[in-house]
């Protein structure tokens, strides 16, 4: 059994260090034990303004107080590319359901043709987002944010790629042309006594770099290693959280580890809002292991071997494979046909 205890904060990184060739050299390795250590950090100098932020959580609360019913018409189960909305309880972690509601929405791209292919599914992953007639300034907030935490996103993959003593450019071929977008917006509501706290379970991230907003609401929690005590991550204004995803886990040989994490509900009469924002490879990625530096491949852990939760060394199937384990409707509704994924 784990149990919650408090811990040092986590490590705190400022990008324009890494802009700045005075502090580069520091913050690519502060980067790196920050990465191999706690898997987890918080980012300022990200360049998004405090205004900003809080016009993204006024769009979001704008957006889950919208009727029921115009939600429920923009419900993942309509899309087989898994983009709309999720009302609390219907997405699964760890067979368990997870008490939020979230809209979640990838780039603005054409589907790609089915290739015929028994283990291609993954090619229905992308697609075109759904958005609420109601609120049309929601399109154009979340599209912005996206695309600029990408920008952070791949400025932050070559400060890891030095941080593992590789090219700076090493890790941008697997994101040329498409990478994987993919932003949700969250609403956690309070739970009243006796109910479940599972805002969402225990798991890894299935991508490469995950960059959060957090409102004043805590309740993400940590585990640094399996079977570790959970630890609190408290919203830090004017930060972001940034952890890392199993591509990179897969990438490092476990020097770098996607660490698991959860979000408890919050109490009766308050709720939570959080914006996350998940950076990966192109979904034909193919993802060998970097050939780390005898210093550096010392000290790798090995990818953790979990059976719940095998991670693939192709971006789309591994992307895929935790999609459709927590939506289940998707799952059946456009991936009947899809049996295995290894």
């Amino acid at each position: 059994m784990t149990t919650l205890e408090d811990s040092a904060p986590l490590p705190l990184l400022d990008l324009r260090d890494f802009a700045d060739p005075a502090t580069r050299a520091p913050f690519v390795a502060r980067l790196r034990e920050a990465a191999h250590g706690a898997g987890f950090f918080y980012l300022r100098g990200h360049g998004l303004t405090e205004r900003e932020q809080a016009e993204l959580l006024r769009q979001s609360r704008a957006f889950f107080a919208l009727p029921r019913a115009v939600k429920q018409a923009l419900h993942m189960a309509n899309s087989p590319h898994f983009r709309g909305y999720t009302a609390a309880g219907d997405e699964i972690t760890r067979g368990a359901r997870d008490w939020r509601e979230q809209l979640d929405i990838g780039a603005e791209r054409a589907p790609l043709p089915e290739s015929g292919a028994a283990d291609a599914a993954w090619r229905r992953l992308q697609g075109p987002n759904q958005w609420p007639a109601e609120l049309p300034t929601l399109r154009p907030c979340l599209l912005d944010w996206q695309q600029r935490l990408t920008e952070v996103g791949l400025t932050l993959l070559r400060a890891l790629a030095l941080a593992l003593e590789q090219p700076e450019a090493r890790l941008a071929a697997a994101f040329e042309g498409a990478p994987v977008q993919h932003l949700k917006i969250i609403r956690y509501p309070g739970r009243q006594p006796g109910d479940s706290d599972q805002g969402v379970g225990p798991h890894k991230d299935s991508g490469c770099l995950t960059l959060l907003l957090q409102d004043r609401q805590g309740g993400l929690q940590v585990q640094r290693e399996p079977g570790a005590a959970w630890s609190e991550v408290p919203p830090l204004p004017g930060s972001l959280v940034v952890n890392l995803g199993e591509v990179l886990e897969i990438l490092s040989d476990g020097f770098l580890r996607a660490t698991r994490h959860r979000v408890v509900s919050p109490p009766a009469g308050v709720d939570r809002l959080s914006v996350a924002f998940f950076l990966g490879p192109r979904l034909d990625a193919q993802l060998p292991a970097l050939p780390l530096p005898p210093a550096l491949a010392a000290r790798a852990r090995g990818i953790e071997q979990d059976p719940l939760n095998p991670l693939l060394d192709h971006a789309g199937r591994n992307f895929l494979k935790g999609r459709l384990r927590s939506h289940p409707e998707v799952a059946r509704a456009f991936y009947a046909d899809v049996t295995a994924l290894g």
